[in-house]
């Protein structure tokens, strides 16, 4: 993980590999942003002139480096794009900022410590760049820099193995004594530290990563940081009842489980719980998946990762509220002993459900792992999943949809991803279309209308929500697993979405505000 201090030093005096400022895009040209003022003068007040002769203008997302001035410690400056001047000009957008920071971040990987004299005027700006910057960081190279048995014992490689992610940030511009300042850049950085966690699970490969070493993550997290974890395995959900885990689980050889994680707070007086969607890999089981459409299906488990990282992130930012995770773990594999479209599961709920498609499972593990936390009355449920592809083609790869059976709540969340960076949208719940779930042999069948999938899988859901509880569906399909180049703070894989969502839901039910 790159380290984050909040420098007390200048940029001219910063000895660093880099030194990063902002440029905007002006009328005239790039403009430079508050925090480059003592770099600008190293360049005798001409540093916009000599960016603009070098193609830059402020474009979000655009990045120049160039050889820095004598008066500066740093050898290279990196100017990186903020997009259009603000209004103001201190009010650059929180996540402008953060996605200005990522860029840098990634562009120097490799680099042993860099200055980010981004705008950090106030706390919340300084929190922005600190969270872009360790995000941007970001590497999973857990799988690559392998020793070469074939070269000579001899000889030395020139390839020394992966480019390491950039090893420290220096914040600039802040208040380092300031106590706001400090818990500003404590709370990123172990905010951070658990998305990256949670990313690291996503791209970790399903030969390694399954129910069973997912519990055993979950567990010892929870020995590190005081929480409470219950682990359900085979014959524990057997005993229990828990039909729809086992009857996704049961053609894999390596078992379910479903994961509860507890973290307590004295004084809380709200409890949040949340559930995520677990299956480690997702073949399609019988309805198996075409050709082309299996190999990121290891990303499948993304919202038990985010629901894993969220009660940890609680655990370790103190807050004053009860946050209980409920990770529903299982493969989803075909096999003689796999599920069958036509067969009927009895859920944990006591409901039956007619299986017309087993690559709809994530609502069958759900579904027994939201009726159980219904069972321990929180003020709350949210769910987070990977679940259908309809909400891909409905809002793209990089929005993830919010259905809720209270319209205060859903409006409240998809408020809270907009203020933390978090693209979103609200989601209907037609009544109508819960009719095609209607099955001659169960209670309800697990497909319903083809035409707006993503709702038919909420309303699904919604069925076993207990009574009078408000309750959130994330479908987070597209933003959770990203196929393209990085950019900004995203990197290729694993994304750790919905993570800021729900540590400020989190923060917020502490602070008497749910929604």
């Amino acid at each position: 993980m790159t380290a984050l201090t909040l420098s007390t030093a200048g940029a001219a005096t910063l000895r660093a590999d880099a030194l990063v400022v902002g440029v905007a895009k002006g009328v005239k040209g790039p403009v430079l942003a508050p925090g480059s003022e003592a770099v600008d003068k190293a360049f005798d007040g001409k540093l916009a002139a000599v960016l603009a002769t070098l193609g830059a203008t402020g474009a979000e997302g655009e990045l120049t480096k160039l050889p820095a001035a004598s008066g500066l410690k740093a050898p290279v400056v990196v100017a990186v794009g903020l997009g259009p001047v603000p209004d103001k000009e201190d009010a650059y957008d929180a996540e402008a900022l953060r996605r200005a920071a990522g860029t840098a971040a990634r562009a120097l990987s490799g680099s042993k410590k860099a200055g980010f004299a981004l705008p950090a005027g106030s706390v919340e700006d300084a929190a922005a760049v600190a969270e872009g910057a360790l995000l941007g960081s970001y590497a999973f190279t857990a799988y690559q820099g392998g020793e070469n048995k074939l070269a000579p014992k001899d000889a030395k490689s020139k390839d020394s193995g992966p480019k390491q992610p950039l090893a420290e940030v220096a914040l600039l511009g802040g208040k380092p004594r300031d106590k706001a300042y400090k818990a500003a850049v404590e709370r990123a950085l172990a905010l951070v530290e658990e998305i990256n966690r949670a990313r690291d699970l996503i791209n970790t490969p399903p030969n390694d990563l399954y129910p069973e070493s997912f519990a055993a993550v979950a567990t010892a997290a929870g020995k590190e940081h005081g929480i409470k974890v219950q682990v359900l395995d085979e014959k524990a959900l057997v005993k229990g009842g828990f039909g729809g885990i086992l009857g996704v689980g049961q053609g894999a050889e390596r078992g379910p489980r479903l994961v509860k994680l507890a973290y307590t707070h004295p004084k809380a007086e709200k409890t949040l719980a949340l559930v995520g969607k677990g299956i480690t890999y997702d073949s399609g089981g019988i309805s198996l998946k075409p050709a082309g459409h299996n190999e990121t299906m290891k990303c499948d488990m993304a919202g038990a990762a985010a629901v894993f990282a969220t009660v940890v992130s609680a655990a370790r930012l103190g807050l004053k509220v009860n946050v209980t995770g409920w990770l529903a773990l299982a493969e989803n594999m075909p096999s003689g002993n796999a599920t069958r479209p036509g067969d009927v599961l009895r859920m944990y709920s006591g409901k039956t459900v007619e299986v017309l498609n087993t690559d709809a499972e994530g609502r069958l593990v759900l579904a027994d792992a939201l009726t159980r936390a219904s069972e321990e009355k929180p003020d709350a449920i949210v769910d987070v999943a990977t679940l259908t592809g309809a909400m891909v083609l409905a809002l793209g790869n990089r929005t993830f949809g919010v259905m809720a059976n209270d319209d205060a709540f859903r409006t409240s969340i998809h408020e809270i991803a907009e203020e933390v960076g978090e693209a979103s949208w609200p989601m209907p719940l037609p009544a109508d279309l819960r009719k095609g779930m209607d099955s001659p042999t169960a209670d309800m069948a697990n497909m319903g209308e083809r035409m707006g999938g993503g709702l038919v899988a909420g309303l699904f859901l919604k069925e076993f929500v207990g009574e009078g509880i408000a309750w959130a569906h994330l479908d987070i399909a597209g933003p959770a697993f990203h196929e393209g180049a990085p950019y900004g703070y995203t990197p290729k894989g694993g994304t750790g979405s919905a993570v800021r969502t729900l540590v400020r839901l989190a923060e917020r039910t502490a602070d008497g505000d749910l929604g």
